[in-house]
């Protein structure tokens, strides 16, 4: 996700160039626009940048891609932040999901508005505007409701189940789109190796439980693998051989062998190599008054003083 970056103050210090969906700024059912909010980041805790679309119905994220010395022109005027942003939709309840876990731990009913609080983070309780936020708690909580009020409690059967999902539709998504996964890419060059009939089940599930873990902490990630029933990935193995794990390490190889034992004098008693019809042929050719090949690349004789 992108964090939104402290500049100095400028022309237009608060335009920027976006690339989204006409949904993004469609202000006909709402009279307000889109706004950019700073909110907690799921994964790192960290402040990002996110939008919430007109009336708060829905919940974007923000991702920048950016380059040095770049800038735009609009219209008649220059952008000078030439940063480009792509606003994709989010489901909210990946950021309301942190704070059902803390009030969780106190293991009683809240009310989610009294849950979604933030003194660093005033926006979050925006999020429950989302038309996604409220009607899809129950995914992620306990509900009770008590004189027509309804509290909530966190559940970690009930978001497991739902991260699996994620990650399942995720998968489904992959094939859809004949992406290659797991070790099929070089993510280096981004070349693919082997085709996607090639790619396991498990490959596709590592793959789209490392997407989702963007948006999940890292605790909540290691859960969800566990639940998944995938093996944590451990390199090298301790039954490996020495060699092979040099080779899996990105540290420098050691020497396995003590290399001083081979001297001059094992090589010299070693037979000569077979010579070739070639070099047969120039021994017998009468080199008398030839001069060797290394005279010609010898230094000069320096010019004696006058």
């Amino acid at each position: 996700m992108a964090t939104k970056k402290k500049r100095t103050p400028s022309v237009q210090s608060d335009s920027w160039v976006v690339i989204a969906a006409d949904s993004v700024t469609d202000t006909q059912k709402h009279d307000c626009d889109p706004a950019f909010v700073r909110l907690r980041n799921p994964s790192t805790d960290a402040a990002s940048l996110f939008m919430l679309g007109s009336g708060d119905v829905q919940l974007f994220e923000v991702k920048a891609f950016e380059e040095d010395f770049h800038s735009w022109f609009v219209g008649q005027t220059v952008q000078r932040d030439g940063r480009l942003l792509f606003v994709t939709p989010m489901d909210p309840l990946f950021l309301i999901l942190p704070y059902l876990i803390k009030s969780g731990k106190e293991g009683k009913f809240q009310p989610v508005d009294q849950v979604v609080m933030d003194e660093e983070f005033p926006a979050c309780s925006r999020l429950l505007s989302c038309s996604r936020s409220l009607a899809s708690l129950h995914h992620i909580a306990d509900e009770k409701e008590v004189a027509n009020m309804k509290f909530h409690r966190y559940s970690e059967e009930k978001t497991m189940n739902w991260l699996k999902k994620k990650v399942e539709r995720t998968v489904s998504g992959l094939k859809k789109k004949h992406i290659s996964v797991g070790e099929g890419v070089k993510s280096s060059t981004y070349v693919r190796v082997k085709s996607e009939s090639d790619c396991s089940e498990e490959d596709f599930l590592r793959y789209a439980h490392g997407l989702i873990s963007e948006y999940i902490s890292e605790d909540l990630s290691r859960a969800l693998l566990k639940h998944l029933q995938l093996p944590e990935l451990t390199s090298p193995k301790e039954s490996e051989p020495p060699s092979k794990k040099r080779k899996l390490s990105d540290k420098p190889v050691e020497a396995g062998e003590d290399y001083t034992k081979f001297n001059s004098a094992d090589f010299v008693r070693k037979p000569p190599k077979k010579m070739t019809p070639a070099q047969k042929s120039l021994s017998k050719v009468d080199k008398t008054g030839m001069k060797p090949m290394s005279s010609f690349f010898s230094p000069k004789a320096k010019a004696g003083k006058q």
